[in-house]
């Protein structure tokens, strides 16, 4: 928010030099407080926003900006709904709903599975909305800054890292140092499994990977995550590498990018596979006669993630998904890179 000074002045030509002074102090007083420690700036997407002090009252919108909030102690007075990962009458993931019961708070839930909830937004009566990690377009974030000022995301929509989310939403916050301090503390957090699990870590380290969706049952077409993407570039916080045919399917425009089953040759060059399924897509996929002949799942280097479990939706990481995942996480990426050659 931008504040707007307004001086009207009537003076008679006796005290033209008294009004001078007058407002000589009071345009250093709009100075100081245009430079003040506690305004808050941050340059998206859209533009800029600006808070003119700390925000008290904070609704978080889309995947994951709630974590960080909580993360630094604050239970928002709004988030969005889970939709995925999570039964539906439960709303909260199971690190955001143990988060909260620590800090002793409520899950205030926007309904807002077919769309944003501005009504529901606008009752929380926040002071900011974080959407640091979100796909919220112009018309969503000319609608949300009505209601509060909106951190929004820097570039494009849903290419939000994971740390990156943590520095636009803790600077919103105005806790840009704690912000700071929680990714060096996640980091540490990573660093401490692979050193807990060096059979892991070494079966892992270097492997190329590819973080994919495949359909089972409609193999003629899938989905592959690029270095955008968070939940594949968190790939690289775990010690794996990106194979060379990554580069092909890079876009600055999107986070993902969806080939053909005749082209599946051209992923041949990496060690893992992993996409989402259940205990018999492994089986499936080598029976395809085309993706079947991706060395990768012909070697049985898949790793599956259970499709729509907290796992699964751990794998689009936040700081507290991290620390509640990350071994469950590790074995499976280290049972499916054993079988890699």
């Amino acid at each position: 928010m931008k504040n707007k000074f307004f001086l009207i002045a009537i003076l008679a030509m006796c005290i033209v030099f008294s009004a001078c002074s007058s407002n000589s102090v009071k345009n250093e007083e709009n100075t100081s407080k245009e430079h003040a420690p506690d305004k808050i700036v941050l340059d998206h997407a859209f533009g800029q926003t600006i808070l003119d002090k700390k925000p008290e009252r904070v609704a978080t919108i889309a995947w994951g900006n709630h974590d960080v909030a909580l993360a630094l102690g604050i239970v928002p007075v709004g988030l969005s709904k889970a939709n995925y990962g999570v039964s539906a009458d439960k709303g909260v993931l199971p690190w955001t709903e143990e988060k909260i019961k620590e800090l002793n708070g409520k899950a205030n839930l926007f309904d807002d599975l077919d769309g944003l909830n501005f009504e529901a937004i606008s009752n929380s009566k926040p002071d900011v909305i974080l959407a640091g990690y979100s796909g919220i377009t112009k018309e969503d974030y000319d609608t949300l800054s009505k209601i509060a000022p909106v951190a929004a995301y820097k570039s494009k929509p849903w290419q939000t890292l994971w740390r990156d989310m943590i520095k636009i939403d803790s600077k919103a916050l105005g806790m840009e140092k704690e912000g700071d301090e929680l990714i060096k503390n996640t980091e540490a957090r990573i660093s401490k499994e692979l050193e807990k699990h060096p059979e892991i870590k070494g079966k892992i380290k270097g492997k190329k990977v590819l973080f994919t969706m495949i359909n089972a049952a409609d193999t003629s077409k899938f989905w592959i995550y690029t270095s955008k993407d968070p939940r594949a570039n968190y790939l690289t916080d775990l010690g794996l590498v990106f194979p060379e045919s990554l580069k092909e399917f890079e876009s600055e425009d999107s986070f993902a990018k969806e080939i053909s089953a005749e082209e599946a040759n051209k992923i041949n060059d990496a060690d893992v596979i992993i996409t989402y399924g259940d205990d018999k897509t492994l089986e499936a996929l080598q029976k395809d006669p085309l993706l079947g002949k991706i060395n990768a799942i012909k070697n049985g280097a898949v790793a599956v993630i259970p499709d729509n479990t907290p796992l699964a939706a751990s794998c689009t990481p936040t700081p507290l998904s991290i620390n509640y995942t990350i071994e469950e996480y590790l074995n499976l990426l280290g049972n499916a890179c054993k079988n890699a050659k």
